[in-house]
């Protein structure tokens, strides 16, 4: 393709020539993914922009908390549409693409234990290549939760090694003296990367948006892979790229299963006892979860509740119903006993 043309679809679709700005948003286990792209959403001025959402768990929950859902697609009055990636990313990126509508960005946010080369691979080694333009990995951190142990997960250390931008997030909740300990633990991993501080994943689009960061070739990539990469799946990756998006939570990724990481989801049509709930969350929720999220049905209450639990902290925002009421819950974490935790939460229930 000569560097003047454009790619014309069967409905005269005109794709610009650079193809459409795709940045791809990866972190850790509650870093703040989805907190940065509501920011996004609400604050991209003129540009319209499209999300992709894929999360891990079989409760797709942060698309009910970005927007209400339609299908695969939902489209919001200021002319954003966000996506799942239920058919697999290179369906979902032809459903954008196919749109009347012109998109300026394509954001997709990765799931938070996901390794991002074979989503890299996937824009720089299909046919979407042509049609779109990588044109940076961000990778988000929580700054108080963030420590050397979570380069135990090997996925947590690519996130690193593959970003382009490190937003070092929930900045307002640490000491000066460990931003600096952290940039300088980052800058020695990758040290290219660019670091941004922020708080509430609040930073300027001009900074993370059409910066044109990453290098748009693949055996960069997976140079990178084999320098980095200490254990024998060297090759998995792009053959294993397509069960990872299409199924979920009949294909846990390799490294899901090497770092020990489960996902523990709960759905039930009653309502549990908030004291019961409380008591639940308090004293008898296991150590080793990470992350929570989910909506919530509480007896005592005419609202929904939105959970997210992200290490220590934990915070319920209410709202309208928007459905029938139900409860939906899933946790992240190492070597969780779904059946202990699915019994604890069905003794919470009226």
């Amino acid at each position: 393709m000569t560097s003047t043309t454009a790619i014309n679809l069967d409905n005269n679709i005109e794709i610009p020539k650079r193809g459409m700005p795709v940045t791809i948003i990866t972190g850790f286990l509650g870093s703040g993914k989805t907190t940065l792209l509501n920011q996004i959403l609400q604050n991209k001025q003129d540009k319209k922009v499209a999300v992709l959402v894929n999360e891990f768990g079989d409760i797709n929950i942060d698309s009910q908390l970005l927007v209400s859902m339609d299908e695969d697609m939902v489209e919001l009055s200021n002319g954003c549409i966000c996506c799942t990636i239920n058919d697999g990313l290179v369906d979902a990126v032809y459903r954008v693409l196919e749109r009347e509508d012109r998109i300026d960005y394509l954001v997709i946010e990765t799931t938070g234990v996901a390794d991002p080369l074979p989503i890299v691979l996937t824009f720089l080694g299909t046919e979407l290549r042509d049609l779109t333009n990588l044109d940076s990995i961000l990778t988000v951190v929580d700054a108080e939760s963030f420590d050397k142990d979570h380069f135990e997960s090997e996925a947590a250390l690519k996130q690193i090694i593959y970003g382009d931008i490190i937003l070092l997030n929930k900045t307002d909740l640490v000491h000066e003296e460990k931003l600096l300990e952290l940039e300088t633990f980052i800058r020695n991993t990758k040290q290219t990367a660019k670091i941004l501080r922020t708080q509430y994943g609040k930073v300027a689009l001009p900074l993370i948006l059409g910066v044109e960061l990453t290098p748009n070739d693949e055996h960069v990539f997976l140079k990178d892979e084999h320098h980095h990469h200490h254990h024998e799946h060297e090759h998995e990756h792009e053959h294993e790229h397509h069960d990872h998006h299409h199924d979920h939570h009949h294909h846990h990724s390799q490294h899901l299963e090497n770092d020990g990481f489960v996902s523990v989801s709960f759905q039930v049509n009653k309502p549990f006892d908030v004291h019961k709930f409380e008591h639940f969350l308090l004293e008898e929720m296991p150590d080793d979860i990470f992350r929570a999220k989910g909506i919530l049905w509480f007896d005592d209450s005419p609202l929904r509740h939105i959970f997210q639990l992200s290490g220590p902290r934990y915070h319920l925002d209410a709202d309208e119903w928007k459905t029938a009421p139900k409860n939906q819950l899933v946790f992240i974490g190492r070597h969780l006993d779904a059946n202990k935790i699915h019994s604890r939460l069905q003794e919470c229930l009226i």
